[in-house]
């Protein structure tokens, strides 16, 4: 944890992927104040017809994109909205994806709930510059 998770319609090249997961990653941690190391970002490339939402009542689905966030609990609502604008930017930038069909949802997580054998166990709730 943190967990991004990208949900997409289309099949990226591998570079495209790393550049956007590292830019994530990038913001991520700044951002939310996180060790970058204990961020994960996956690019899900459903394919043609993998996510569809229906944009206008009375019409057709039409192909989006949903990013799932699963995050430390915490986080104040005006933050959280800043760090989905900045990762939507990342997607639409380096992606192509349309900023009126991509989506965000938040899941929030305690520190208890994040396991990391590599950087010595459980997530801690906050760091030290957060206190």
């Amino acid at each position: 944890m943190p967990y991004l998770q990208l949900d997409v319609n289309e099949h990226y090249a591998a570079q495209t992927k790393r550049q956007l997961a590292a830019q994530m990653s990038e913001t991520y941690a700044r951002m939310m104040s996180v060790d970058i190391r204990r961020i994960s970002v996956a690019i899900r490339e459903l394919g043609e017809g993998g996510v569809w939402r229906i944009a206008e009542a009375g019409q057709e689905p039409v192909p989006v994109a949903v990013m799932m966030l699963d995050i430390r609990q915490g986080r104040s609502p005006e933050l959280r909205m800043e760090v989905a604008k900045a990762l939507c930017a990342h997607c639409i930038e380096i992606l192509g994806l349309r900023e009126d069909r991509l989506n965000v949802e938040f899941t929030q997580h305690s520190g208890d709930e994040m396991y990391h054998p590599a950087l010595g166990g459980y997530s801690p709730e906050w760091t030290a510059d957060e206190r």
